[in-house]
């Protein structure tokens, strides 16, 4: 980082301390630890959203305001007397340096598998100085993630230590999820709303488990398919509105006639600007 990357990095910092300050900004002197999660989780997913839209000028736009959730909880942090942004900086520097010792140190590794693998083993060492009540190789997995995320982190996890169907062979996996689905068919033949929730849970993580065996993101993927819907969708409500009708005026054989004409357009990974952000940020 050279002279100018740290000054930019400081007044940042400076600003931020200004904004808290009794002659700062109100909004920003009202926030808290608290009041800042909702803001860290959608700024996050504006910069996932950034990523996924290849937009090289929304993405340097939400990743900077992701730093400043960061400055911010830091200055809160240092308000509080608990750590200040050298300590963030200098705690994720360690970490970096402990958990890569393929890199600074002798340890030698095959590729990004042994490297995930010691990153786990090393993990598990830190809870155990550390003397942490839960030193389970799942603890750290934030309960708050949204579910199918959470799913793969956890079978992602647990694979790290041996946990896991064979490498390479689908089989068993697609066996799984065949008999996931059909436990889901004898839950709905009992209308047991609970009995079917559960097995519609372990059908998720099953397809989820295949997923990541055929080295596919479940998140990713159902994000595509969400998108392909929505604009497949639109483009039947386009064809409706040029035709001068309602959807009642169709029935359900002539709406799979619009859909398949809505399946030749080409799917778009774009979605209109904001027209306008609530936030402060």
């Amino acid at each position: 980082m050279d002279i100018t990357e740290n000054f930019l990095l400081g007044q940042l910092v400076e600003i931020m301390s200004r904004l808290r300050s009794p002659e700062g900004c109100p909004w920003d002197r009202e926030q808290t630890f608290e009041s800042l999660r909702s803001h860290i989780i959608e700024e996050a997913y504006e910069l996932v959203e950034a990523i996924t839209q290849q937009d090289k000028d929304e993405i340097r736009e939400e990743a900077g305001d992701v730093l400043l959730q960061i400055v911010f909880v830091a200055q809160l942090a240092q308000e509080k007397g608990f750590f200040d942004i050298k300590d963030v900086i200098s705690e994720i520097c360690d970490k970096l340096i402990r958990r890569h010792p393929h890199v600074f140190g002798d340890v030698n590794v095959r590729g990004s598998a042994d490297v995930l693998v010691n990153w786990e083993k090393i993990k598990v060492r830190e809870k155990s100085t550390q003397k942490r009540d839960d030193t389970s190789i799942l603890a750290g997995i934030p309960e708050s993630l949204p579910p199918l995320l959470k799913a793969y982190r956890i079978q992602s996890k647990v694979s790290h230590v041996g946990f896991d169907w064979e490498k390479g062979d689908i089989a068993p996996l697609l066996g799984k999820v065949s008999e996931e689905l059909r436990e889901v068919e004898v839950a709905t033949l009992r209308e047991q709303q609970q009995e079917m929730e559960e097995e519609i849970g372990d059908l998720f993580f099953a397809v989820v488990n295949l997923s990541r065996h055929l080295g596919v993101n479940p998140d990713v993927a159902l994000q595509r398919a969400n998108r392909k819907f929505e604009y497949r969708f639109r483009q039947v409500e386009i064809m409706i509105h040029k035709e001068g009708k309602e959807w009642s005026d169709y029935g359900l054989q002539e709406l799979e006639v619009l859909w398949d004409k809505a399946k030749n357009f080409t799917v778009s990974t774009k979605r209109p600007k904001k027209a306008c952000d609530s936030s402060l940020q």
